[in-house]
């Protein structure tokens, strides 16, 4: 497909010095620029998916009982001896 566009002339610079850079063509870090920006909407609509349907998921007592797992291996990996979550806190503080 060819597309014709009109670019502002700050971005017009912008293209023609990172081409310059990367030793490419206008055309070639244009389309570069374009694919990765796609990828990454790709990348970033499947992961708000993923964390949708956890979100989603009906079983609260298996996320309960992740979230008590969670809690007590962080507690466990501290060098401190001070709780990171102190049973007395819970409701409170988190």
């Amino acid at each position: 497909m060819t597309l014709t566009l009109e670019l502002p002339p700050e971005l017009e610079q912008y293209l023609l010095q990172v081409a310059e850079q990367q030793g490419l063509s206008v055309e070639a870090i244009t389309l570069e620029l374009l694919t990765t920006s796609l990828q990454l909407q790709q990348k970033q609509s499947e992961a708000i998916d993923m964390l949708q349907s956890w979100v989603d998921d009906e079983d609260a007592e298996d996320q309960k009982a992740t979230g008590r797992y969670l809690i007590e291996v962080l507690d466990e990996d501290r060098l401190s001896d001070r709780k990171l979550f102190p049973l007395e806190m819970q409701g409170i503080t988190w």
